[in-house]
Parts: C-alpha cells; structure tokens; sequence
C-alpha cells in the first residue's frame, strides 16, 4: 500500500492595531503586508496556502464577534478531510528583542490597562463554563519542532509559557479553544518592536515561521 499523500495546509495570519503605549504596532504592519510580500518573494513551499490575514482591535469582549467572524471564515469552503488549517496570532512585546513561541494560555482575563474598547477585567475566567482562571490550554503544534526549524535559519527564538496579561492571552485562549472543536491549529507569536528587530527581518521571520509550521504542525 502506498504512503497517504500530506494534507495541503492553510495558515490564517491575525494581528493587532494600537494600544496603551503602543502607538504603531509592528503586526498590523506585518499582517497587513504578509501578502504582498509572499507572493513576491515566492517563499510558500508546495502544498501551503496563505489564508486570511486579518488585523484587529487590540480589544477583548468587545472585539469578540469580529474575532469569532475571523476564526468562523477560515472554516469556508476548506477540505477538512484533505486540508489542514492553522491559525498564526501575532502580537507585539515591546519590551522583547527576541521572538516568542507561546506554549499556552490561561483562562484568566486580568488586563494591566483598559483594552482600545475601555474593558479592563481583572482576575475574570475568559470562558466561565471552563471553570476557574487557572485553566489552560495548550497548542497542539510543536513548538519545540518549529524553534528548531526557526534557529537552523539563524532566527533567535524561545519558547514561552506565559503570554502576558492582556488581549494576547485572551485572544489565544479564545483561538486554542475554538481550534480544538474545530479540528484546527493555533499558536501565537510575540515579535519585539521594529526598532529592535527591523521591519524587513520581522517579514522574513514570518514568511520562515510559516514554512516551519506547514512542515512541522
């Protein structure tokens, strides 16, 4: 009998505007140029598709049926049985000058500053029905496969277990949950601000991740 062929994989890229000290956040600039730079460059390895590359409010409850909107397209006319799909969440760490794999996120929506819709919960489960804030839920990708992938480029990269106490963690949470019932994958990335790593180096980062997740997720 012959070998089953790999699924095809499409990567749905989301990122995020502006927020409290943050006045121009490098992944809204990446996401909203990942495109264009992709099919310039020619970088997407036979069998991988860019989806969807969204940008959103760096907002929480507020933002929600946009997030789910989001997350419900990339559901559209995709071949489950012959297709994978993979949600790519970027947010920025503005003291990081590194990248960031994050492992996980809790259910714990505790934000240090109000979000860009004036929300400010602290020590709320994101999803009562999950039960407490002490809930996590982890990505089902291989991080430790995709550092290994990243730092044979030359990429410098860890892994996290933590992935702060704002709209990132709640919106992975939101994601991992969603990716579970749907059969999907998920993994956010905090990258650090263009004056710590530059602009054309934080594109090629991504344009790499997403090769390593299509080969290694």
């Amino acid at each position: 009998m012959g070998s089953e062929q790999p699924k095809a994989v499409t990567i749905n890229v989301t990122g995020f505007k502006k927020f409290e000290g943050v006045d121009e956040n490098p992944t809204e600039t990446i996401v909203n140029n990942l495109i264009g730079f992709i099919q310039s460059k020619g970088l997407l390895p036979a069998g991988v598709t860019l989806g969807s590359c969204t940008v959103l409010e760096t907002a929480g409850d507020g933002a929600l049926p946009v997030l789910y909107k989001v997350l419900e397209s990339g559901t559209t006319g995709v071949d489950t049985k012959n297709e994978r799909v993979v949600w790519l969440h970027l947010g920025v760490d503005g003291g990081a000058r590194t990248f960031a794999l994050e492992k996980q996120a809790v259910n714990e929506a505790t934000f240090f500053c109000p979000d860009e819709l004036g929300w400010q919960p602290m020590r709320q489960p994101i999803v009562a029905e999950d039960g407490g804030t002490s809930r996590k839920r982890e990505t089902s990708c291989s991080v430790e496969a995709v550092l290994k992938f990243l730092k044979n480029k030359g990429y410098d990269a860890a892994i996290s277990d933590d992935a702060g106490c704002f709209v990132c963690n709640y919106v992975y949470y939101h994601s991992l949950r969603f990716a579970e019932q749907k059969g999907h994958k998920s993994l956010f990335v905090h990258v650090p601000c263009f004056s710590k790593i530059n602009e054309e180096t934080q594109m090629q980062f991504v344009a790499t991740l997403l090769e390593a997740i299509a080969s290694t997720c």
